[in-house]
């Protein structure tokens, strides 16, 4: 690890005003993604912002705004207590499955909110110094392109980059509408939606999301909705415990009778950021909730993948895995 400077922010304007005044420092926070890629020479930041005491850390019921009724969870607050949290457990069950469905116990109990949203790609060639890639060194190549891409992505990649973007929690998110709201240096806020918070490649990789540099993450909104009966998180790995995702599926449908009125699907693991499965969610609605019309879906959806060399599999694994969560989400969780 490089040498570092250390200081710890008074409060969320002071620390936005330290991050923007030096282009080479990052926020610290849990430190559950950050340190690790420090440790290994990916991240070498000069100057790390301990934003850990400034609060924004309250789980509460929005009161006025847009999604007045709905949820307001703090940028700061752990993963832990939001997925075990009494509003997030009985009102969006789907999040609190796909945060438990992430890393370990312990990990949980360290990460934040908006540090889970930021944190990197798994990709072995990203954390490997010694290979060619974009998204940790602009113009040097894409070494998963060529390379062993069995993890990589099947949607949105460009010739620059093939990874994909890690967190469950965020899938949940994306699939629940949420908005993340986040203040700058001048004490300006505005609010982005989590379908455009994080970028697909393109030309420039190295750039994940929206944010400009020194912007911090106050709170994640969750609208209120009527999908906390029916809807169900699916992650498929290589191991039942702390590995990522080959496939995850989020699905979250509200019903009529046995007629589907809305339908929320998101996709994790086949893409560079959250992959709303919009045309899938197009086809379900005013339909019958059978599971041929579930397959219908997920076909149109997986219709558009572009598998790599090695990760052909993940099409049809992404057609069951939808089909498996919208069959366990019109099931109220139930096999």
């Amino acid at each position: 690890m490089r040498p570092f400077t250390y200081t710890r922010a008074k409060d969320a304007t002071s620390a936005s005003k330290l991050l923007t005044g030096n282009p080479n420092a990052k926020f610290l926070a849990g430190g559950t993604n950050l340190l690790d890629l420090m440790k290994e020479d990916v991240e070498r930041p000069s100057t790390l912002i301990d934003i850990s005491e400034l609060g924004l850390s309250d789980i509460k019921t929005i009161s006025s705004g847009t999604n007045k009724g709905g949820i307001s969870i703090g940028g700061l607050g752990k993963n832990t207590d939001a997925a075990n949290h009494p509003l997030i457990r009985q009102n969006y069950p789907l999040l609190t499955q796909a945060i438990l469905a992430g890393a370990s116990g312990q990990i949980r109990n360290m990460a934040t909110n908006g540090g889970n949203l930021l944190q990197r790609t798994r990709c072995p060639y990203f954390y490997e110094v010694a290979m060619p890639c974009n998204k940790r060194e602009p113009g040097t190549g894409c070494g998963a392109k060529e390379g062993i891409n069995r993890m990589h992505a099947i949607f949105g990649w460009s010739e620059k980059c093939v990874a994909v973007y890690p967190s469950d929690m965020a899938i949940a998110l994306a699939a629940l509408d949420a908005v993340v709201n986040v203040r700058n240096a001048s004490g300006q806020e505005r609010s982005i939606s989590m379908a455009d918070f994080h970028r697909l490649p393109g030309d420039q990789p190295e750039k994940d999301t929206i944010l400009t540099h020194g912007e911090l993450i106050t709170s994640i909104e969750l609208p209120r909705n009527n999908f906390a009966d029916k809807s169900y998180y699916v992650k498929v790995r290589d191991r039942a415990s702390y590995a990522f995702a080959l496939v995850s599926v989020a699905a979250a449908l509200e019903t009529s009778g046995n007629k589907i009125v809305q339908a929320r699907i998101a996709m994790g693991g086949v893409a560079h950021k959250p992959w709303r499965a919009l045309k899938a969610e197009q086809l379900l609605v005013g339909k019958e909730a059978t599971e041929a019309n579930f397959k219908l879906a997920a076909s149109a959806e997986m219709a558009d993948a572009k598998p790599l060399e090695h990760n052909a599999f993940k099409v049809e694994l992404g057609n069951r895995s939808i089909v498996l969560a919208l069959q366990m989400a019109m099931n109220g969780g139930k096999a």
